[in-house]
């Protein structure tokens, strides 16, 4: 199964694309999409969605895990974000992959085994896991990384199947 990750931002969009075959995890790419501070927000989630489509045609996910949406302090910030969040799965739903969302807890209990790890665990444990030579970077890189690895731990399973098809 190929699995697209994604951090949803609306100035960085962190992705990651890994194949996960019985319990082996094969990297077959990864960065983040980028938007200008000036750019209008029509813009940005233009590119966003466009280079969203883009890299589901080339590496041809069947599944998508996005990062649940985190409201800190700015809502401001928070909206956009959910702006951004809305295209990259609109995209997806078009371009016929399923989609599933995870919470921050479940993607660091996922990935390090504890829900409250700190950031460095996580990228610590996704560079191990995912057998590469540095830590991604940026962070946002980083996390949808452990998005997708925790879909794959996650959303494989024959509960999550039952809980997605909703019994």
């Amino acid at each position: 199964m190929i699995i697209l990750g994604i951090d949803p931002g609306i100035a960085i969009v962190g992705w990651g694309v890994i194949e996960y075959n019985g319990s082996k995890f094969t990297t077959l790419g990864y960065g983040s999409i980028e938007t200008p501070a000036g750019m209008k927000t029509e813009q940005r989630l233009s590119l966003i969605f466009d280079s969203i489509n883009e890299l589901i045609s080339k590496y041809k996910p069947s599944h998508m895990a996005v990062e649940e949406l985190f409201f800190n302090t700015n809502q401001t910030t928070g909206i956009r974000v959910a702006e951004a969040r809305g295209v990259i799965i609109m995209c997806a739903h078009r371009m016929g992959v399923k989609v599933f969302e995870y919470t921050p807890l479940q993607v660091k209990q996922a990935v390090v085994g504890y829900g409250r790890a700190e950031k460095k665990q996580v990228i610590t444990m996704v560079t191990m896991m995912l057998g590469l030579q540095k830590p991604p970077k940026p962070d946002d890189t980083a996390d949808a990384l452990a998005i997708a690895v925790c879909h794959a731990h996650s959303g494989t399973s024959r509960l999550a199947d039952y809980y997605n098809k909703g019994f």
